[in-house]
């Protein structure tokens, strides 16, 4: 009897062993994708945080928003915690309402995104869409976007291309992120008239004083919501680090926070992220409620060791 036992328990250990490698192989390193824009920088920080402290490689490739949802729907990309809905409805409806791409969890509620201007601007009377063409020579008939290809830009070409609002007439400018609010920067110095795309969480809030136009919720909606996405079937295969990514859940004063530490103090989101769950210790609950280390030992006490 005892050497059946000792046989049944160095089978199940070496069952458990194989398991836990076969796991190891695929789940080791997690792929996340970085469309350049702070807010996810910051919540890709959180995550990469998390992931290495539990023993877990993280992969950050800075993509596109189309080329996201394609990696995610191929496999090369495990998450993506940037899924602004309804901003990205029409990337919704054509990979994640498919099934091609799975919807993991909300991890942040309460967003805006959609034009903004200056307070200047807002005081002489620009408040709603309906009002940028009363003072196109103003704006130099411009609106300045981000990205190429990102959903809120697509959302202003159809807003020009439908001539809605009289802005048939219109120009979109896209650039990068930081490219945008440095147009916007020389702008508020000149007190120029200029509308661009905001949204919150972001330091912009903090450091323009910004105001969001109204009139333009069939495009963007009111308040909005994030998702985060991950490749189909990866919930399955991962489930440890699935039940982590499904269990972040962040604020906007979180969010707003971390990016305005990184801006002002000139450091890495990493470092301000980790500046911050430092000094939030009591978030590690929920994060990491049923998520174990990858060597399956306790994760707070692996992710405290490492703050």
């Amino acid at each position: 009897m005892q050497k059946f036992s000792t046989a049944v328990l160095a089978l199940a250990l070496s069952l458990g062993a194989a398991s836990t490698h076969a796991e190891d192989a695929q789940c080791n390193t997690v792929k996340l994708a970085d469309p350049g824009w702070s807010d996810i920088a910051t919540t890709n920080a959180i995550t990469r945080l998390l992931l290495e402290s539990l023993g877990y490689q993280v992969k950050i490739d800075s993509l596109a928003v189309p080329i996201i949802y394609g990696g995610l729907k191929d496999g090369r990309v495990d998450a993506f915690l940037g899924n602004w809905m309804p901003a990205h409805q029409g990337f919704h409806d054509k990979f994640v309402a498919t099934g091609d791409v799975q919807q993991l969890a909300r991890n942040l509620e309460g967003t805006e995104f959609t034009l903004a201007v200056p307070d200047y601007v807002w005081n002489a009377g620009v408040k709603d869409f309906a009002d940028l063409q009363t003072h196109a020579d103003q704006f130099d008939k411009k609106l300045y976007g981000i990205g190429s290809g990102a959903p809120a830009n697509l959302s202003l070409k159809e807003i020009i291309d439908k001539n809605a609002f009289n802005l048939g007439q219109w120009k979109l400018v896209e650039s990068s992120e930081q490219a945008m609010l440095a147009q916007v920067d020389r702008a508020v110095k000149k007190q120029q008239f200029i509308t661009f795309l905001g949204w919150t969480p972001h330091p912009m809030n903090v450091k323009l004083k910004m105001h969001y136009l109204t009139g333009g919720e069939q495009w963007f909606g009111s308040k909005g919501e994030v998702y985060t996405l991950t490749r189909k079937g990866y919930a399955q295969a991962c489930p440890n680090t699935a039940k982590l990514l499904g269990n972040l859940r962040f604020t906007l004063d979180m969010e707003n926070s971390i990016m305005a530490e990184a801006v002002d103090k000139k450091v890495s989101f990493d470092e301000a992220s980790k500046a911050w769950v430092k000094a939030h210790p009591e978030v590690l609950e929920a994060w990491l409620a049923g998520v174990t280390s990858k060597a399956g030992g306790d994760a707070k006490e692996a992710v405290k060791a490492k703050l």
